[in-house]
């Protein structure tokens, strides 16, 4: 969290949702979010339904479990992702923004002050903290369930697998630097051939075998559970495989809209995947058992005819790539989020568009995410192991997201308990289920992502925890500042332009004005105090951007709201702020920024292992100068101790 700028409470504050449909109609919209947001979910039929037979559950294949498998695929994308995302969840959206901290930020609003508004941050925090474990999975598994396809063409290829993932995925990152405005263009035209294809290979095989419709009779799903019980559960641990990207597509709602997004899914995205896995399902049910064994291997690519089966992998090859650019986008968005929220310290964080805002680039997020996929696939070295580690982070999140849901329906949508409780009970049920297999899969890799999220989450509470201490240091001896203005007007010379000193809070004197009187004794005419708070919705209205108070004497206090979802640039807001005492000329204007330095405490406010990760995370957190867009040849820094 960075000097001035806090996390602040304000219902008052208006959003700006709805301006992508001022500009784009309902069907323009759904047809950029079908290149953008469903990439994840879209490319999972390249490895879930394999997984389910050839992963570690060893289902059987005969015609009962091919059924039964299917019919799990089909209900849990109907309740999972239909039901509980597209249909219930996008309606709880903060001024349009969706995702687990946006939620939070919707919850805290109307429950924040009760005895358990703590845990509902907590949750959210570690739903968040999950999402990166995911984020560094999704680009290994998908371009190498892609690449994989290689060998189905011709088993030469398997030496070059790996290289080439790896080419690829490291482009990948490279290219983040450069924007995806020229790229992102190209997904949605790419993103509907792919499930057009996918659709009509599916297709193609249901009419060979449309026995296997039967698997939309939940009867199948049932009957899997009651003949094989154990082995069953285990399959729930790659069925799931098949939803994952559910919580991403809550996330992305901001970027289009929920009924844009609706539009996308139930029109054309879940129509196309389940004939797909349908598709799969027909095929591996018509073959003879031996020959099934070896096709359900990689049954994707085997539903092309073999001429075909070169160019559907360069098709699913872009496609992974196109959703492995959705996701380290979306964890960009993420830690933008974060950092605005004061769960992360400042990162630097540019902006690669100049007419869409959302268009970021985070370079520590980027390396990092690259290093660790990398390492991933390197280690894994293929699609079937990197499989074992997939899934424990996504129904995490959509466990957190249930019990989230609960208290929503609850504590904003006023639901009474007796309706609201079988609803979230069904939901915990079924997401319970998909995460307690997951579990089973700790000791294969999924300890991996689960490793990720409690590290992130140890360090977004770290930070959050230890900026509370530090304000709450600093205020405990802060000086008033009436006070401090009628005893400074006549103690120092006062010198042409304006001073702005950055502080976190609206009351008291920050540290850098009373070090600056201190050492060089002197006062500008204008001394303005200017505090930068982030409210909790994703964008605030202009017109409520800017506040002041006339102290007297040339002094002024300000404050700048934000949302969690915008740029906090300072100089652009000051332009607004023309009522302290006249407009500011950046020319004639100096910013004064305090930095602290941690002191050992007689009485820590947390263990001293939390102490030194929050002070490593200070020292590296990146200027106040680049966080608030200040001009960097007006900007002066002064040092101050502080004890936590």
């Amino acid at each position: 969290m960075s000097e001035g700028a806090v996390p602040q409470k304000h219902p008052s504050a208006e959003g700006v949702h709805g301006t992508h449909g001022k500009k784009a109609g309902k069907t323009a919209l759904a047809v950029g979010a079908i290149g953008i947001v469903f990439g994840d979910i879209g490319t999972s039929p390249l490895y879930a339904f394999r997984e389910t037979f050839a992963g570690t559950a060893n289902v059987a294949i005969d015609r009962m479990h091919v059924l039964g498998v299917v019919s799990l695929i089909f209900w849990s994308m109907l309740l999972v992702v239909a039901i509980q995302y597209v249909t219930i969840l996008m309606r709880a959206d903060n001024k349009g923004q969706g995702g687990s901290l946006a939620l939070v930020a919707l919850l805290s609003r109307h429950i924040g002050k009760t005895s358990y508004g703590w845990l509902v941050v907590l949750l959210g925090v570690f739903a968040t903290s999950l999402f990166y474990g995911d984020s560094m999975i999704t680009p290994a598994i998908s371009v190498l369930s892609a690449v994989e396809g290689l060998t189905v063409v011709d088993p030469g290829f398997e030496r070059f697998v790996i290289p080439i993932a790896l080419g690829l995925l490291v482009f990948l990152f490279v290219l983040q630097k450069r924007g995806t405005a020229k790229v992102g263009a190209l997904f949605a035209p790419v993103m509907i051939v792919y499930f057009i294809v996918i659709a009509g290979l599916g297709g193609w095989q249901i009419i060979q075998n449309p026995d296997i419709l039967w698997a939309l009779n939940p009867y199948y799903a049932v009957m899997f559970f009651v003949t094989d019980g154990v082995v069953a559960f285990l399959a729930l641990g790659a069925v799931v495989l098949a939803v994952t990207g559910s919580e991403a597509l809550y996330s992305d709602m901001g970027h289009f809209g929920r009924g844009p997004m609706r539009l996308s899914w139930f029109g054309f995205v879940m129509p196309c995947l389940l004939l797909n896995y349908f598709g799969q399902g027909a095929m591996i049910a018509g073959l003879p058992p031996e020959q099934a064994a070896e096709v359900v291997r990689n049954p994707f690519f085997l539903l092309a005819s073999e001429e075909w089966r070169l160019p559907l992998v360069i098709l699913a090859t872009v496609a992974t790539f196109i959703a492995s650019q959705a996701v380290i986008s979306g964890a960009f968005s993420i830690t933008h989020q974060a950092v605005q929220m004061g769960f992360m310290p400042r990162l630097s964080i540019l902006h690669t568009s100049e007419t869409e805002g959302g268009q970021i680039y985070i370079p520590f997020i980027n390396w990092a995410l690259m290093v660790a996929v990398i390492i991933l696939v390197l280690t894994f070295q293929n699609s079937s192991a990197l499989a074992s580690a997939y899934g424990i982070a996504v129904t995490g999140a959509v466990t957190i997201d249930t019990l989230l849901m609960g208290v929503l329906f609850v504590g904003v949508w006023k639901w009474k308990w007796w309706y609201a409780a079988p609803v979230v009970l069904l939901f915990l049920i079924v997401d319970g289920a998909y995460f307690a297999a997951n579990l089973t899969k700790v000791p294969d890799g999924g300890w991996f992502p689960l490793m990720v999220g409690f590290i992130v989450f140890t360090l977004l509470t770290t930070w959050a925890r230890g900026r509370k201490l530090m304000r709450d240091r600093m205020t405990e001896v802060a000086l008033p500042i009436e006070i401090f203005a009628k005893s400074a007007k006549n103690s120092a010379t006062r010198v042409p332009g304006t001073a702005i000193f950055m502080a976190s809070q609206t009351a008291g004197v920050p540290s850098a004005l009373l070090h600056n009187i201190k050492h060089n004794k002197v006062l500008h005419e204008r001394v303005v105090i200017l505090t930068v708070l982030i409210d909790d919705v994703p964008y605030v209205d202009p017109d409520k951007r800017c506040e002041y108070h006339d102290l007297g004497d040339g002094f002024y206090r300000g404050v700048l709201h934000y949302g969690f979802m915008e740029e906090t640039n300072v100089p652009d807001g000051l332009q607004k702020m023309d009522r302290c005492g006249g407009e500011f000329d950046m020319m004639q204007t100096s910013f004064f920024l305090s930095r602290q330095t941690l002191l050992p405490s007689d009485k820590p406010g947390m263990p001293i292992w939390r102490e030194k990760i929050f002070a490593w995370m200070l020292r590296n957190a990146a200027t106040a100068m680049e966080f608030f867009r200040l001009p960097t040849n007006r900007v002066v820094e002064l040092g101050s101790q502080v004890e936590i």
